[in-house]
């Protein structure tokens, strides 16, 4: 079931890529697996997926266990850090898709450090101004890229959202072209190469707007 429901999103994808003039090749697929058994993620691996996103550090640092023998496993946390937990984080995650403020762009680099690794992130702007989400104000994101770029063990990837939900896929569009012009003003594509954006709800609107990562998981696993 996870093998054909991975099937039909990579269909999605491609056609969605295609209908905006892009290689289907620019966009990856992030599986979110939080919440899911790690035997879940054994079947998708087996349908040759290979990047997951996490969302609680626990859960990801008992997958990263469990999975240990699967090699080129990423797993991604994409989920709120809170600054206690960026010890355990920044020594198992692949990549941190969440850092949102100047502390915890400098304790995930400290702890990298310290583990003799350099941490791929991302950060995360909450575009749509709502109170109920983490995330970065537009107005602000200036002192997270100024605190990542002093961690030598920190690798910038991009920026990331979540934007408002409407029932209309097609609502979350200019919330998606927020982001990219953000991306546009901090120095472009050369600066910030990764814009992810989309979910299972919308990740066709994202990608007409630009999206390179695309983070679905209900399509692929199911409902929690």
């Amino acid at each position: 079931m996870i093998r054909e429901a991975l099937e039909a999103v990579r269909a999605e994808i491609d056609a969605a890529a295609l209908a905006a003039g892009r290689a289907p090749a620019e966009i990856e697929l992030c599986a979110v697996s939080k919440t899911k058994p790690a035997s879940s993620l054994r079947e998708a691996y087996a349908a040759c997926q290979r990047v997951f996103g996490e969302n609680y550090a626990q859960e990801l640092a008992d997958k990263r266990a469990e999975l240990a023998d699967l090699p080129g496993l990423v797993l991604r946390m994409i989920g709120h850090v809170q600054t206690n937990k960026a010890r355990v984080v920044a020594r198992i995650a692949d990549a941190v898709d969440t850092v949102d403020r100047p502390e915890l762009a400098r304790e995930l680099g400290r702890r990298a450090a310290a583990a003799g690794r350099v941490l791929s992130v991302m950060i995360e702007v909450n575009v749509g101004g709502e109170a109920q989400k983490h995330g970065v104000s537009p107005d602000r994101l200036g002192e997270v890229l100024d605190a990542v770029a002093r961690e030598p063990s920190l690798a910038l990837e991009g920026l990331m959202t979540v934007p408002p939900h409407t029932e209309d896929p097609a609502g979350a569009r200019p919330y998606f072209a927020r982001l990219r012009a953000l991306r546009d003003a901090h120095g472009g594509a050369r600066a910030l190469p990764r814009l992810s954006m989309g979910m299972s709800h919308d990740f066709r609107e994202a990608i007409l707007e630009g999206s390179t990562m695309v983070r679905v998981g209900s399509a692929i696993f199911g409902a929690r």
